[in-house]
């Protein structure tokens, strides 16, 4: 890979990150404020960020927004609005539905995180929902940011008949409030 294009991936994986900080975590940061679905206009955005030392043109936004393997961030129909798809520690109503999960979906953890997890189950954290992938090669790269990752099975079928509720954000992560221990599973590389 040569120089300029490594430069340009770096340059896109730290949008990608500021732009995750500001509109899941701290949108305050920059002085923008989110609307009740977490929506902030896009020229009110990228102004505020250019007055706090981060200049991102429209076609940079446009192409972090199109290129984020995880689709974290959605432009609104008509382009005039952003906001992060999940991962939200700032109150917002993303207005999700509820939907029928699959009978199974996993979760990546790594293994200093399965004492408190076989405990307790999966609890959203600082975040609103525990999160879950719908295969397990996605679980497994969630699970890889922090070192070896391990992923687990929630049997959703089950917890659906016994009343949980899910919901599917729009990039394909599932959302749940709590996942208690007796619906989970260790899944290993023979199950994969």
């Amino acid at each position: 890979m040569d120089d300029n294009r490594r430069d340009d991936n770096r340059r896109m994986v730290r949008t990608s990150k500021f732009l995750s900080r500001v509109l899941r975590h701290d949108p305050g940061s920059i002085g923008v404020r989110l609307d009740p679905a977490g929506w902030v206009d896009v020229a009110q955005f990228l102004a505020a960020a250019a007055a706090h030392g981060r200049r991102i043109s429209r076609a940079e936004l446009d192409r972090v927004v199109a290129e984020n393997d995880k689709q974290r961030f959605a432009f609104s129909p008509d382009g005039s609005r952003i906001r992060a798809s999940q991962g939200h520690t700032v109150q917002v109503d993303l207005g999700y539905q509820e939907a029928v999960p699959p009978a199974r979906l996993f979760h990546g953890t790594h293994p200093g995180a399965l004492d408190a997890i076989w405990r307790e189950g999966l609890r959203p954290m600082q975040r609103h929902a525990v999160h879950l992938s719908p295969d397990v090669a996605t679980a497994t790269r969630v699970g890889s940011r922090r070192g070896r990752p391990v992923v687990l099975s929630v049997d959703a079928a089950g917890m659906a008949a016994a009343g949980f509720v899910f919901r599917v954000s729009s990039n394909g992560v599932w959302l749940t409030d709590h996942v208690p221990p007796q619906f989970l599973g260790q899944v290993t590389a023979d199950a994969e």
